[in-house]
């Protein structure tokens, strides 16, 4: 039975890059070597986290003066290092979501923090409107995408200083105004790599500017100078980016992802909209995720929620169920998707309608 894929990360992955990688787990680059195994030092290796690294700068049109990054520690390690080492007095936060808390918690560590506003008090479901950043902000931090509450800004804030974003679910969906930004970073689990490697795309002239001292490995300026080589990096996470990062040239790069990814998002949003059984949980349709769809059975139908996802199984559909700390359900609907696998959730959601 083909399996549909819609788990939240570590998610699913084209075909490409699954194919391709596990050629290069056999034999990389012809060098009867894995991949696995090979050295990070050799030509082999390097010749790919080049071009990986002119791939994320084509395909996202970043300007010159940015450094592309390929680490480890996941975006939770990026919440300590962003303030580390871009924090000099105060920065402005938006909160939106779990993830948005936790950098939060971590910049207060650094120096003042200012939660400009937040939505918490109705569970994330919304994205805060009409707030102000402090024009003596070192940076304002946001998250792009939340994926445990299926909220998203696509688009880039008007603010009075530097943006940073934590873009890990939803980077490669859409354009991006680098001129606004001194740093994006992103969890390659979503929509780049297996688990294990963090893409981190750094303005080079906003390094060096915090009156403290860094430790080496969570300083910027170390990896923009070793070329993301100080240590052992993250080897295969990165040679899956790289399959990734050719099949999404092939596609045609960001305006064809973004056209299939709306494409897909109205499709499930059309279906929970039309239903009697089910709803989506995000108030404002303007603040809906088309990466990661979050919605619930309506009050009369919630102890069919478990029967549900039963359903779902014997239909190969597999990774719906919501969050734990929200319930119902998920359907991530990542670059790697087929819209194929989205008309099967959408036919499965009638079906089991129409049967209860």
């Amino acid at each position: 039975m083909k399996k549909h894929n819609f788990y939240a990360g570590p998610s699913i992955l084209s075909e490409y890059t699954i194919k391709n990688t596990a050629e290069a787990i056999l034999n990389f680059a012809d060098t009867g070597l894995s991949v696995l195994e090979v050295s990070h030092r050799s030509k082999e290796f390097q010749a790919v986290i080049d071009e990986a690294s002119a791939l994320v700068k084509e395909i996202l049109d970043i300007p010159e003066g940015f450094s592309v990054l390929w680490l480890g520690g996941g975006a939770s390690m990026q919440f300590c290092m962003i303030p580390y080492n871009f924090l000099n007095t105060k920065a402005s936060y938006l909160d939106t979501g779990t993830w948005a808390s936790n950098a939060i918690k971590e910049a207060r560590l650094f120096g003042d923090v200012d939660v400009v506003a937040s939505s918490k008090d109705a569970n994330y479901t919304y994205i805060p409107k009409d707030w102000t950043v402090a024009k003596d902000s070192n940076y304002f931090h946001y998250t792009s995408n939340n994926t445990i509450y299926g909220t998203e800004m696509r688009f880039d804030p008007e603010v009075p200083v530097p943006m940073i974003a934590d873009m890990s679910s939803d980077i490669f969906s859409r354009p991006v105004d680098f001129s606004k930004y001194i740093a994006v970073y992103a969890g390659a689990q979503k929509n780049l790599a297996p688990a294990g490697v963090t893409l981190v795309i750094v303005r080079d002239e906003a390094l060096g500017h915090v009156e403290r001292q860094i430790p080496t490995m969570l300083d910027y300026r170390t990896h923009v100078k070793k070329g993301s080589m100080f240590n052992t990096p993250p080897v295969l996470p990165i040679y899956s980016a790289l399959m990734t990062l050719r099949y999404y040239k092939e596609l045609g790069g960001l305006k064809e992802l973004e056209r299939r990814d709306l494409e897909k998002a109205a499709l499930l949003y059309d279906a929970i909209d039309s239903s009697r059984m089910f709803r989506g949980t995000v108030t404002d349709t303007a603040d809906r995720s088309i990466m990661n769809v979050c919605f619930v059975m309506t009050p009369e139908y919630t102890e069919l929620e478990k029967s549900f996802v039963d359903f779902c199984a014997e239909r190969g559909i597999v990774g719906i169920k919501g969050h734990r700390s929200v319930g119902g359900f998920r359907a991530s609907l990542y670059n790697a998707m087929p819209i194929e696998s989205v008309k099967v959730l959408v036919e499965a959601m009638k079906d089991f309608e129409n049967k209860h």
